[in-house]
């Protein structure tokens, strides 16, 4: 078989029977390499679109996610702070209490002791009423 001198120089007719440079073997797969390429590139942003949109749902839910966090402490902070309220007034009320359990008693024997002074003046009264 005889070569093509055109071939042997590197230079081809494509389908078109255009010149060209490249061999049409070659000129195919760089056309096949090139929308593979252009195809991964398009399904790649449309990954990274996705992966971004996910990205972004994550984020709000962590946001949503921390607010309820915060809500919760608040809410587990106040829940203590009132159980130390009561407890605090729970103490105060038992001191109030004994206090007035004492002054109660103070006032009874007060009482007492005014009661037996009336009744010796009244003791006396009659006596002084008799001697008369």
């Amino acid at each position: 078989m005889a070569k093509d001198p055109l071939t042997e120089a590197g230079v081809y007719f494509d389908e078109l029977n255009k010149l060209r440079v490249l061999e049409p073997n070659v000129s195919h797969q760089s056309t096949e390499i090139r929308e593979e390429c252009k195809d991964f590139v398009e399904q790649t942003n449309k990954f990274q679109k996705m992966v971004g949109g996910l990205i972004e749902e994550v984020d709000e839910l962590a946001k949503e996610v921390e607010t309820e966090k915060m809500k919760a402490i608040g809410a587990r902070n106040l829940l203590k702070s009132m159980a130390q309220q009561k407890d605090a007034q729970m103490q105060h009320l038992q001191a109030l209490i004994t206090e007035k359990k004492m002054q109660l008693e103070r006032y009874r024997v007060e009482y007492e002791s005014l009661c037996k002074v009336e009744a010796e003046q009244h003791d006396f009264i009659n006596h002084f009423i008799q001697q008369k």
